[in-house]
């Protein structure tokens, strides 16, 4: 059976579930997966894996950069598999903007990079004003003032649709 393995940036924790999930769909299958952190994976040789998936959360507009420089070192060993990346932001609560091409992080990511992943996903994530400090509490309700999200200051939404994220795992379980 395959093995998979999956990296992920999070900022609040909403990426990590998102990928624990995705974890869950995969493993239904009969199919291994190692789930780690973008600071664990230089612990791991990409290449003893069938297939990968990685997935990053926005916060101010870019992808950790952790990310872009495992994704740039390791580029050669991800083009010879199967593989998948996946972005999580509040802007993709939007309709209009929840498809991998009408996503402008993922758009303007993809730009930034040399990689063409074969399978792309844009989740939308989760709003958690008493859980941030006070600067990023303030800069997310300004953000959200902007445009037209949730401004209490003790809002928590959670806008991920988990029937997109365990469509997508299916998806990588058959890839």
């Amino acid at each position: 059976m395959p093995h998979i393995l999956i990296v992920y940036a999070s900022h609040d924790g909403q990426t990590e579930k998102i990928c624990r999930t995705l974890q869950g769909v995969i493993q239904e299958t009969g199919q291994q997966t190692t789930l780690l952190a973008i600071d664990q994976a230089a612990q791991v040789d990409p290449a003893g894996f069938d297939k990968i998936v990685i997935g990053a959360a926005i916060r101010y507009g870019k992808h950790n950069p952790e990310i872009t420089a495992f994704i740039t070192q390791n580029q050669a060993i991800i083009d010879s598999m199967p593989n998948a990346f996946f972005s999580v932001n509040l802007v993709a609560r939007k309709p209009e903007k929840s498809s991998p091409a009408s996503n402008p992080y993922l758009q303007k990511f993809l730009k930034r990079i040399s990689w063409k992943p074969k399978n792309l996903a844009v989740f939308a994530g989760k709003l958690d004003y008493p859980s941030y400090g006070c600067f990023d509490r303030f800069t997310i309700r300004l953000i959200m003032w902007m445009t037209q999200g949730p401004t209490d200051p003790l809002a928590v939404v959670e806008f991920t649709d988990w029937e997109q994220v365990k469509a997508f795992g299916e998806h990588i379980a058959s890839m």
